[in-house]
């Protein structure tokens, strides 16, 4: 029984794996997605406020869907659009990020209606969708806690027992 917990609740397994991929992608992930080059994505993330990826413990990017929104929205605005980085900026400011990513809808004006909370400012997306989102992600965060903090248990009587 132990033995199959451990497994089951192993950072490797895809359980947890699949847990955490549906939430944060890596750089790599967003580059091949996408198709750019990571050091465009970084160059974006430097030129549009609007990009603010999170970073891990070991200082990895990881990339949400409102993160993959800005991107798509990005590309689009400098590769199909043909506009500079300036103009996209611009555009950006002014009309704010609205992309469909996975049957989400996404949307966000600015930074600023971010920062003020949820249901000030028009967001575009409805606000329940939203909320659900939110009460997931802090669902997912709690349960990621709790997986390692099994995993951290797990490791100290697996070493216990080495010990005999």
């Amino acid at each position: 029984m132990e033995q199959r917990v451990r497994r089951d609740f192993s950072y490797n397994s895809g359980l947890m794996k699949s847990v955490i991929e549906r939430l944060y992608h890596s750089i790599t992930e967003i580059s091949k997605i996408l198709g750019e080059e990571q050091h465009v994505l970084r160059y974006w993330e430097r030129e549009f406020p609007q990009l603010k990826p999170q970073k891990n413990r070991a200082g990895n990017r990881i990339y949400t869907a409102k993160d993959l929104a800005v991107l798509r929205t990005i590309q689009r605005l400098l590769r199909e659009e043909r506009l500079t980085v300036a103009s996209a900026k611009e555009y950006l400011k002014q009309h704010g990020v609205e992309e469909q990513d996975e049957g989400f809808a996404i949307a966000e004006t600015t930074d600023k209606n971010t920062d003020q909370g949820r249901g000030q400012g028009s967001t575009g997306m409805d606000e329940n969708h939203g909320q659900e989102l939110e009460r997931v992600q802090a669902v997912a965060k709690r349960t990621a806690k709790e997986l390692r903090e099994i995993a951290q248990t797990l490791r100290q009587k697996a070493k216990a027992e080495a010990r005999g």
